[in-house]
């Protein structure tokens, strides 16, 4: 997902070339993750540091395939990672993750049943699913009139400018696949192609292909119709009550980050108690709420408030969630896919 939250200070970043992930700062211990930006709660962080007498250190990415490039290229020191489901499994097919001690994991039991049988690590051998959302629509009623709660609302004329794109293959062709009734997964050559086509007919409306601004974009009415993740368009929502936010009838990518520890780790048992740690029911219904996500967390649902745990784009009823699926890692099937997205971003 290339759409998270927890902003660290340019002087943690700077650190991360030169701080290991096992170096004491002051008599602590130093645990340093790898995520999204803006996707840990400021108050869970430092409950966390003064639990376990400890630091906690943030380096960011903005999408999955940076951050496997860079862990491929070599980057190390990292005792913890965060990346979508799919790129977990890419992480475990190169060998570079660590199976997770469930011993030292009590709070697994807290984790969402049902969502554990959709997610491509079910048994919880090498992440943890951390927080999840699905990719939906947004517009601003005042501007879009008889809005379709469709993917082909993407295909309106009267909005071209005022539409923003995820700049994600697998999201964009994603959805374009659901319109023909396929799965978001598909390596059908013939199915791919025509899913490039719709979406060089939805790219002659776009504004641009867009993973961050598209939030502020429309928040301040600078575009009127955005592609994006759940959480980002509940919080620009707050600062917009025009907004409306939907999962298409068609179905949608419904993602999860997990929470897993890279193979050359040497923080291996701080990193499983942070894992443990945020998948408490108090922390993790905390950590939902301030960011906007939902943790599938049992335990923690009755610890939300009415607004945040009525939401049907957090938690759809069953037949929408039917429809959804995790974006699944495609193996040696990916130049399929490449081959297509370059043909949609070179139209």
């Amino acid at each position: 997902m290339n759409r998270r939250r927890f902003i660290a200070s340019s002087a943690a970043f700077a650190a991360l070339s030169t701080l290991p992930s096992c170096k004491k700062s002051g008599g602590a211990q130093t645990l340093t993750i790898f995520t999204w930006s803006d996707y840990l709660k400021p108050e869970v962080k430092e409950k966390f540091e003064k639990a376990h007498n400890c630091r906690v250190v943030i380096d960011t990415f903005d999408s999955n395939e940076a951050m496997l490039a860079k862990l491929d290229a070599g980057a190390s020191g990292y005792d913890l990672l965060v990346p979508s489901s799919y790129a977990v499994q890419a992480l475990k097919r190169k060998g570079l993750l660590q199976p997770l001690d469930h011993a030292l994991l009590p709070n697994l039991k807290n984790i969402d049943a049902t969502y554990l049988s959709k997610a491509l690590d079910p048994k919880m051998e090498i992440s943890v699913p951390y927080m999840t959302a699905p990719t939906c629509l947004s517009y601003l009623a005042s501007k879009v009139s008889d809005a379709k709660h469709s993917w082909t609302i993407l295909d309106r004329a009267d909005l071209k400018g005022r539409i923003t794109l995820l700049d994600d293959m697998r999201e964009v062709l994603g959805a374009a696949l659901k319109v023909l009734g396929q799965s978001l997964n598909s390596t059908d050559p013939e199915q791919l192609a025509k899913a490039a086509d719709i979406a060089i007919a939805w790219k002659k409306n776009i504004a641009k292909f867009e993973n961050e601004q598209y939030k502020s974009g429309i928040a301040s009415g600078e575009f009127f119709l955005v592609q994006g993740y759940a959480g980002d368009l509940m919080q620009a929502a707050d600062e917009n009550e025009d907004m409306r936010i939907f999962i298409p009838e068609e179905g949608t990518a419904f993602s999860c980050d997990d929470l897993c520890i890279p193979k050359e780790a040497k923080n291996t048992a701080l990193a499983h108690q942070f894992i443990d740690f945020v998948s408490g029911p108090e922390i993790a219904a905390e950590n939902m709420e301030s960011i906007g996500y939902r943790a599938p967390n049992s335990a923690a649902y009755s610890h939300l408030t009415e607004d945040f745990r009525g939401s049907e784009v957090l938690f759809p009823p069953d037949a929408v969630f039917a429809k959804c699926e995790p974006i699944a890692d495609l193996g040696d099937k990916l130049p399929l896919w490449t081959k297509e997205w370059d043909r949609v971003k070179n139209s």
